[in-house]
């Protein structure tokens, strides 16, 4: 069979129009689709049967893309899905990374890797969880932080994980007596307090 770019770009290809949910930042959106099976075929390799898939965006917002896999059985709209919820994924471990310290343990063996791995990416889940329930109370109104070149509606882990950390640090203070009572004290503005918290949880 031709290339899979010389089939999209072939007049004569006939096109199938679905609609897919939750993909690429919107809830619906309709693509185009061609699909069928073939060889996929390597020099030295034995031959491997496929089912490949095209997507065409209608209104031209992304290129033209082809997808393959083994399963001759699966259904096109599901190995788009699958690939769509990649980036989700990637994400993940790539925030894991970035603020839990993912894939830089210091151990001596496997099985301790083992151990940690799992227990990083339940912290991450922990922490998404308790997020999502202080913003749906409405304690976490302001938990997304802004800047002049980076503009952006909902709140990334970072985001996420300093929303926790201030709410655990503001019920500690409210669960534990600091120092005693002197005669001689200074009083902070709240308001100094507050800044200062924003930016240690950012840091910390």
């Amino acid at each position: 069979m031709p290339h899979l770019s010389t089939v999209a770009a072939d007049p004569a290809t006939e096109w199938s129009r679905v609609t897919l949910l939750q993909c690429y930042g919107k809830a619906e959106r309709v693509v185009e689709i061609v699909t069928s099976t073939a060889l996929w075929y390597s020099s030295g390799e034995p031959a491997v049967p496929v089912r490949w898939v095209l997507i065409r965006d209608p209104e031209g917002h992304f290129e033209t893309q082809a997808l393959v896999c083994t399963d001759l059985e699966a259904a096109p709209e599901r190995m788009i899905t699958h690939f769509v919820k990649r980036w989700q994924m990637e994400a993940t471990f790539w925030e894991a990374r970035q603020q839990l310290g993912f894939e830089t343990q210091k151990h001596w063996s496997d099985r301790a890797i083992g151990r940690t791995a799992p227990a990083m990416l339940a912290l991450f889940s922990v922490v998404t969880l308790l997020a999502h329930r202080y913003v749906a109370k409405g304690d976490g109104a302001a938990s997304v932080r802004r800047t002049a070149w980076y503009e952006k509606s909902q709140p990334t882990f970072s985001d996420a994980l300093a929303l926790v950390r201030r709410e655990l640090w503001v019920a500690e203070r409210r669960s534990f007596c600091g120092s005693a009572a002197q005669t001689e004290t200074v009083e902070i503005p709240r308001e100094f307090i507050e800044r200062l918290t924003d930016a240690v949880c950012y840091a910390a």
